[in-house]
């Protein structure tokens, strides 16, 4: 199958992930898409295809090389973010991209312009796969399974590149945070891996945030309006002062590179009760400890000002900055930098402003960098990827395959 209509395919199934529903996987949909996956694995010939109760689809395609070298993994997602819908995904593909705005949605005046998006005149030229202004596309991550997908395909059909046993896995929920809760590393059976995950072409990533969500809850007490002097407490105006109490510029739309931040996720209120959902991210450990403190203290300034248990805080760690683990391994970074190379793609050494499920199984015990799948703009209606891209991800994803049993036999 190519590598375009096989991310076609993929793309038609709903895998929008949901957190609310406390199921593993947390929508039907993602198993619907498991299964279909497992029976093309089996189709192209891998072998020990394994789909669990969870929703993990496991797969291997076995050593060709005749001597014994490391079994590494590739690794995927197969969720898409629950933050606009993945339901009818209808991609268009632009060809020989001329560098100009792109209408995306006719009759809705949705329109990619460049000077929103410059980067994309990166690829000028080249054919790009976008969204029709209405759905995310869902290159994050079906983009990646295409492309490992495609990846064990050319290997089996070309048994003169050697390579040793090779594992593939596709993951629930990743964009839940949960998409290595359940995954069996001791079953996976791999030296190392690597998630296919990225952005950009050429992006090669072992750093991430330590990451924490935090839910507030502010209490108020509400009487009729026209009587309520000395006596309503309105949680609305609380919240909003909690707000007002971080840092202005510590949110997403102004922090790039290392710097961290606060982002309000999610705001509900009435008069007398109102919620705030946040999410807490920095690459730096102390300062990440620092900015949940900050939380904490803020809350006791509010219950301070208004009383005991106007505002309550649940904090939860989600997931630490992979390059603890990775360091001391970086020989297989230096492997995927190589790889890149031999391909003719630049290598882009830059820290992930976000997670993957390869830094919770770095902490489970499996290492495992990031290599970029191709797309930008995920998660919204702006998303796009360059065919050419994904195409490279294929090779990298070979060479690397390539590389392990011919360097470290």
């Amino acid at each position: 199958m190519l590598l375009i209509e096989r991310f076609f395919k993929y793309v038609s199934f709903d895998t929008q992930s949901d957190e609310s529903t406390r199921l593993n996987p947390s929508t039907p949909g993602q198993m619907i898409f498991a299964n279909y996956l497992a029976e093309e694995l089996n189709n192209i010939g891998l072998s020990d295809v394994r789909l669990d109760e969870n929703g993990y689809l496991t797969a291997t395609l076995p050593s060709n090389c005749g001597k014994e070298v490391p079994t590494i993994g590739f690794i995927a997602h197969m969720d898409t973010s629950p933050e606009l819908t993945g339901r009818k995904v209808t991609p268009q593909i632009v060809n020989n991209y001329d560098g100009n705005d792109i209408v995306l949605n006719k009759e809705e005046n949705i329109v990619l312009r460049t000077s929103d998006f410059p980067e994309i005149k990166n690829y000028i030229g080249q054919d790009l796969i976008l969204t029709n202004g209405k759905t995310l596309l869902g290159s994050d991550d079906k983009a990646g399974i295409a492309e490992i997908m495609s990846a064990m395909e050319h290997l089996i059909a070309h048994p003169e590149i050697k390579h040793g046993n090779i594992r593939v896995a596709f993951t629930p929920d990743e964009e839940i945070g949960q998409g290595a809760e359940h995954f069996d590393v001791e079953q996976f059976n791999a030296d190392w891996a690597y998630t296919i995950d990225g952005g950009q072409v050429g992006e090669l990533q072992y750093e991430n945030f330590n990451a924490a969500s935090a839910k507030l809850t502010f209490n108020g007490v509400n009487v009729h309006p026209g009587y309520a002097k000395g006596k309503m407490v309105n949680s609305i105006r609380i919240a909003n002062q909690f707000i007002s109490m971080l840092p202005r510029y510590d949110t997403p739309e102004h922090t790039e590179g290392y710097e961290g931040f606060f982002h309000l996720i999610k705001f509900d209120g009435t008069v007398e009760k109102s919620t705030l959902t946040y999410i807490i991210r920095d690459f730096d450990k102390d300062r990440f400890e620092r900015r949940k403190k900050e939380f904490e203290h803020l809350g006791r300034k509010i219950n301070a000002e208004f009383g005991p248990d106007t505002c309550t805080i649940e904090l939860h760690d989600q997931y630490y900055n992979m390059y603890e683990k990775i360091e001391p391994n970086m020989h297989i970074v230096r492997l995927a930098h190589r790889a890149m190379e031999q391909v003719g793609v630049k290598p882009l050494e830059l820290p992930i402003r976000g997670g993957t499920d390869g830094c919770q199984l770095s902490f489970k015990g499996l290492i495992c960098p990031n290599i970029f799948s191709g797309g930008h703009n995920f998660h919204g209606r702006y998303e796009y990827v360059p065919v050419q891209s994904m195409e490279k991800a294929v090779d990298v994803i070979v060479k690397i395959s390539e590389l392990t049993a011919n360097e470290t036999a």
